[in-house]
């Protein structure tokens, strides 16, 4: 065997085809059922698949600035072609989000797999891999234990997060034992828990918009949910890595004005009106008017100071089989720049098992597809020997 991808979720489906592209067509090792499972789960509700902005600003989103290279390779631009390409038109919504017109992730999913398949992509399914073994790859399959000796091997096995879809992290130790440097895992784009009072109760599941969402430097315009556990929602996933790390949150809930003009808004109230409707007064709706009660009760004589950044108490982020997505993974001083892992000649690795962190809005999508299509190309490359890449 010349060629071995395991996992078959974006990156490593991306690997597959960059080494059927050069010619070497892989086997792709898939633990679960079916591939790409966290991808047709995800888009269920809508897959956005890229974000449609200039690719310094796109690239600017992650924290991983080694990033860039494979982001100019395979960036906003290279996914609406790849998903045109599939039959599959996109969209741009006024949030720049690219969905595909069928907002769903299987149509895409069955147009790339029949795609691969004409290609030679062997794809085998409940192939669950078990570590190294007898100076391979040992494998858990229908049809008994496998060890597998392929030339080159990318590993594209997901993070930690949404462990019952397959990105459990269990190959965290294999790695480790092989001298490969792998960060601890931790939430990304989480959810946030608030221990709210009985009275929040009636606001759960409504929206809060408009609002500036403030942890540390960072300020994000974004909506969120109000939950029995605490905020979801995108604007609150911007913010988890600063949340994570120990910074504290604040709503800025009239970011259109300033604190003089939101006093002088106050000062028309009527000296009799009790705190919440001089808040609803000032056109806020009842699940920010709950927020400012829960959180701040008495009200201080400065309102306007506080509806310019009210605190939110939190107990962090929710736990890591919540998240959307993991930070830590592969550290970069673990691969070159070929994603070839250092203390593994010919092993590659793609995607979420990388230590990279990127907002929801496509940029996880994205980079899994631009990182698998790198490592395949390398690993391609590997293959064809020195000048032939």
């Amino acid at each position: 065997m010349k060629a071995l991808v395991i996992g078959a979720g974006p990156a490593g489906l991306m690997a597959a085809e960059a080494l059927a592209d050069a010619g070497f067509a892989p086997v792709v090792a898939e633990a679960r059922p079916s591939p790409a499972r966290k991808l047709l789960m995800a888009g269920k509700s809508g897959l956005n698949v890229t974000k449609d902005e200039p690719l310094p600003d796109f690239a600017a989103q992650y924290d991983a600035a080694w990033l860039a290279p494979m982001l100019a390779e395979f960036g906003p631009a290279q996914v609406q072609q790849f998903c045109q390409a599939l039959g599959q038109p996109v969209f741009t919504g006024s949030s720049g989000r690219v969905f595909p017109v069928a907002m769903k992730g299987s149509p895409l999913m069955r147009a790339w797999l029949a795609r691969l398949a004409g290609k030679g992509v062997d794809l085998r399914t409940r192939w669950r891999w078990a570590g190294f073994a007898d100076g391979g790859l040992a494998f858990d399959t229908p049809g008994g234990a496998a060890v597998l000796r392929p030339a080159v091997t990318v590993l594209a096995l997901g993070g930690a997060s949404w462990p019952r879809l397959g990105s459990d992290a269990a190959w965290v130790p294999w790695l480790r034992a092989q001298g490969v440097p792998v960060t601890d895992f931790a939430p990304a784009n989480a959810g946030l828990v608030v221990h709210w009072s009985p009275h929040m109760t009636r606001h759960f599941g409504q929206p809060v918009k408009g609002a500036c969402l403030i942890a540390g430097d960072q300020r994000e315009r974004g909506e969120f949910v109000i939950s029995a556990k605490g905020l979801e929602g995108s604007g609150i996933y911007a913010l988890t890595r600063a949340l994570r790390l120990g910074a504290g949150l604040a709503l800025d809930l009239f970011p259109d004005l300033d604190a003089d003009a939101l006093r002088a808004r106050l000062a028309r109230a009527k000296p009799g009106d009790s705190a919440a409707n001089r808040l609803r007064k000032l056109g806020l709706p009842p699940a920010s008017v709950a927020l400012v009660m829960e959180m701040a009760r008495p009200l201080p004589a400065d309102l306007a100071a506080l509806l310019k950044a009210l605190p939110i108490r939190h107990a962090g982020p929710r736990p890591l089989d919540e998240a959307i997505s993991s930070a830590g993974g592969i550290a970069r001083a673990g691969l070159t720049d070929a994603l070839e892992l250092r203390a593994l000649p010919g092993v590659f690795a793609a995607g979420e098992m990388l230590d990279w962190e990127a907002p929801t809005g496509g940029y996880l999508l994205t980079a899994s597809w631009a990182t698998g299509l790198w490592a395949g190309r390398a690993a391609a490359a590997r293959l064809a020997g020195p000048g032939r890449a």
